[in-house]
C-alpha cells in the first residue's frame, strides 16, 4: 500500500488561482486582448464588454459635389460656337469667326454662364475668355440677359469645388465692373448667388510663414469672396450693402468704414 503525502489547503489552492489567470492555449486570441466590437449607437449592444460605439458620419459641407453634364459642354461638342483657340507667342487665345457685337446675347450668354461649371481643360479657359469678350465688347446688351445667367451663377456656386466657385466669382466682378446698371440688376438676386459665399468666405490656406501662391492667381476662395462683395457693393447702388449684410452678417463695408 502507498501512502501520499499529505495535501496542504493552502498550497493547493494557491496553484489552483494561478492556473486560472493564464489564458488557455486553445483560445482563439490566446494572451492578445480581443479588438472591440463597432456596435450602432443608442442600443443595447452599446452597453455590453468589449464594444465600441460607432461614431457619428461626418456632414461633409465642404466636400465638393460631382460634376454634372452641362449645355455648354454639349453645345461645343457639337461645334455651335462660332469661335476656335488660337495659339499666338504670349498664349492662347479665343479667335471669333463672326464679330461678337452681332451676336445673339440671349441665347449665347446663358450658355456661357452654364458652362462656370465645368472644371476640365479646356471648357474652363473658353468659359472664362468667352464671358470676357462678350462682356467686354457687348456690354450694352448684357442688362436684358441677367435673369437668365443667375440659375447658371447659382449652380457653379452649389458645385462647392474652388477652381469653380473663383471662376464664378471673377465673372461676377466683370459683370458689375464693364456692364453699366448690371450690379444694381444683381442686387434682387443676392438670395440666390451668395448663400455660398457665406459657407466659403472665412476658408483661407493658413501657410504659417510661407507663401501661398494661390493668391497671386487670384484662386484663393476667401480674398477672392472679399474682393468680389466689395465689387459688388460699389457697384449695386445704396441698397446693396444692406442687402450682402443680410445674406453674410460677418461682411464690413468697404465705403462707409
Amino acid at each position: 500500500m502507498v501512502l501520499l503525502p499529505p495535501c496542504v489547503p493552502d498550497t493547493c489552492g494557491k496553484d489552483f488561482r494561478n492556473s486560472l489567470h493564464k489564458p488557455s492555449p486553445n483560445y482563439p486570441y490566446g494572451s492578445r486582448k480581443r479588438k472591440p466590437r463597432v456596435v450602432p449607437a443608442f442600443t443595447i449592444q452599446a452597453m455590453q464588454k468589449n464594444t465600441k460605439v460607432k461614431p457619428p458620419p461626418k456632414c461633409g459641407v465642404y466636400n465638393p459635389l460631382p460634376v454634372r453634364p452641362t449645355m455648354f459642354r454639349a453645345c461645343y461638342q457639337r461645334g455651335e460656337f462660332p469661335l476656335s483657340i488660337e495659339f499666338v507667342a504670349s498664349g492662347k487665345k479665343l479667335s471669333w469667326k463672326v464679330p461678337v457685337e452681332k451676336l445673339d446675347f440671349h441665347h449665347y450668354l446663358p450658355i456661357f454662364f452654364d458652362g462656370l461649371a465645368e472644371a476640365d481643360y479646356p471648357f474652363t479657359f473658353i468659359v472664362e475668355q468667352g464671358i470676357h469678350d462678350l462682356v467686354t465688347k457687348g456690354s450694352h446688351k448684357v442688362l436684358p440677359v441677367v435673369p437668365q445667367i443667375i440659375i447658371p451663377i447659382k449652380n457653379a456656386m452649389a458645385t462647392k469645388r474652388p477652381t469653380v466657385i473663383c471662376h464664378a466669382l471673377r465673372c461676377l466682378q466683370m459683370l458689375a465692373t464693364y456692364c453699366d446698371h448690371v450690379g444694381e440688376a444683381l442686387v434682387p438676386y443676392y438670395r440666390q448667388i451668395l448663400p455660398m459665399l457665406n459657407l466659403f468666405k472665412d476658408k483661407n490656406n493658413n501657410m504659417g510663414a510661407g507663401i501661398d501662391s494661390s493668391t497671386s492667381r487670384g484662386e484663393n476662395v476667401g480674398d477672392l469672396i472679399e474682393e468680389t462683395l466689395q465689387c459688388l457693393e460699389r457697384y449695386g447702388g445704396p441698397d446693396a450693402f444692406i442687402n450682402i449684410k443680410y445674406m453674410i452678417p460677418t461682411y464690413e463695408s468697404c465705403m462707409q468704414n
